[in-house]
């Protein structure tokens, strides 16, 4: 089933995903499933100790799902209330999505953490890719975009496929550090930017996950000025 899941928590981090990915929806024409998971965390307790945490949690995944409805223009928006580990179900709705969207903290995560647990073990597990959305507020809108940024040398070709596939739904410019000779052949809608400075302006950057190296793209989600696209390499 395509479509778009995005990981809601109620923090500020997981409202900027949110825009991030009512975009996602709007510009790929698919539906919205927004997923709020939420657990006992003390231990053996009765069903109604239980019942006013899960009622608290009904709360926040109603308010993610209104919020995206009262603000998207006209994207079908499904809501999903998980018992259990966030990260987990995110992975396991992975393999039916186009596209998961986190923010890349929650509102369990330390305050001088860049990168949150959930967001991290979905970037490095899920079956799709996934866009890490940094820093908390909304997006400010651009008035001038800058590109899709591939920063790897030897970037994989899912992960051409996808930046040029970003590029062309945002109509924003490729900037890579490898000559994508071969895409922009395939895609002559997008323009290729010498890549240069395009990092510091970038809209989005773009990596690849390795089976056997998780740590070059984990540096990324570190250290990237901008939201990062995860995309698992074949």
């Amino acid at each position: 089933m395509d479509r778009i899941v995005l990981g809601y928590d109620g923090s500020d981090f997981s409202v900027q995903a949110l825009d991030w990915a009512l975009d996602e929806a709007e510009l790929r024409k698919l539906p919205l499933t927004v997923s709020h998971a939420w657990q006992w965390p003390y231990g053996e307790a009765d069903e109604d100790a239980k019942a006013h945490l899960r009622k608290a949690a009904e709360h926040v995944l109603w308010h993610g799902a209104d919020c995206a409805r009262s603000t998207s223009s006209g994207v079908p928006v499904e809501t999903d209330l998980y018992e259990g580990p966030a990260p987990l179900r995110l992975v396991e709705l992975s393999a039916e999505a186009t596209l998961v969207v986190v923010g890349s903290r929650g509102l369990s995560a330390l305050p001088r953490a860049v990168i949150g647990s959930v967001a991290g073990y979905v970037a490095a597990h899920a079956a799709c890719p996934v866009i890490v959305v940094r820093g908390p507020g909304p997006i400010p809108a651009a008035t001038k975009p800058g590109p899709v940024v591939v920063p790897d040398r030897t970037p994989d070709e899912s992960v051409l496929e996808f930046a040029f596939e970003e590029a062309a739904l945002r109509q924003v410019p490729v900037s890579a550090a490898v000559d994508p000779a071969a895409w922009a052949e395939r895609r002559p809608e997008v323009r290729v930017e010498p890549y240069g400075e395009a990092g510091e302006r970038a809209t989005l950057m773009v990596v690849g996950r390795r089976r056997t190296m998780w740590s070059g793209a984990a540096s990324f989600l570190q250290h990237a000025p901008c939201p990062v696209a995860v995309v698992p390499e074949v």
